[in-house]
């Protein structure tokens, strides 16, 4: 589905672009992706014998499935509700540089925060790479609704539920499998919207850099990794500038 002309009548009124952001999901391939993965998400829910509701919840509220994943498993084998808060939490802390660099996308001179709540909340890394793709594609007045039709919640929490109930039919080893789904697919979706040298340069070293870094048994090899990849990145892209 292609979008409407920028300039088209087409997108006055925020019910329209809410509209067009939903059928949006369609034009993605991270949409099945997600969807395979919320389906394993609702099956460990079912085999940590947590409710179908606390699943729902979890998907609702927590937002990005590996988040999900630590809290259902660090709640399923005795950690403390704080625990699993404080693992969620910096877990999270990733998500925090997407939402810095996508809310410029949305905001306007006049825009309110609290337009900006539910925006924020969905930004996980599918939104992020969609949002680089398709937010040149809309006016700038109708991204925040635009945005809010994209979240993909709605399939998300169809997938939890189909996967809760298929867990005592679902083979472990497919359920683990599904879940290797995301990260795989973040991967190339990254490496399709990678624009200028540095986004390149910083997707390389960051692959390249992590067999090197797991070596010394870290703990926090993806932090180290990355971090390095980025800084080495971000001082390519100022060297060029000069």
């Amino acid at each position: 589905m292609s979008l409407p002309a920028l300039d088209s009548p087409r997108w006055q009124g925020s019910a329209a672009a809410f509209l067009y952001g939903m059928r949006s999901i369609t034009t993605t391939i991270l949409t099945l992706v997600l969807f395979a993965t919320y389906i394993g998400i609702g099956a460990l829910a079912h085999d940590t014998h947590f409710s179908l509701f606390w699943a729902l919840a979890s998907t609702l509220f927590v937002w990005a499935g590996p988040a999900q994943i630590i809290l259902l498993v660090a709640l399923g084998s005795g950690a403390t509700v704080i625990q699993a808060a404080l693992a969620v939490t910096v877990s999270a802390i990733r998500l925090f540089p997407m939402v810095v660099s996508v809310l410029p996308m949305l905001r306007m001179p006049e825009t309110k925060k609290r337009q900006l709540i539910l925006p924020s909340h969905f930004i996980a890394v599918t939104l992020w790479v969609e949002c680089f793709r398709l937010m040149p594609l809309v006016p700038r007045e109708r991204r925040i609704a635009f945005v809010n039709g994209l979240g993909l919640v709605l399939s998300s929490l169809t997938a939890t539920f189909i996967g809760y109930h298929l867990a005592a039919n679902l083979p472990p080893l497919f359920g683990a499998a599904i879940l290797l789904l995301t990260p795989l697919a973040f991967l190339l979706s990254t490496a399709r919207n990678c624009k200028q040298l540095a986004d390149v340069v910083a997707l390389v070293l960051g692959l390249a850099l992590f067999p090197v870094v797991s070596l010394f048994n870290t703990g926090v090899d993806i932090l180290i990794s990355g971090v390095s990849a980025g800084t080495i990145a971000y001082g390519v892209h100022r060297w060029r500038r000069r």
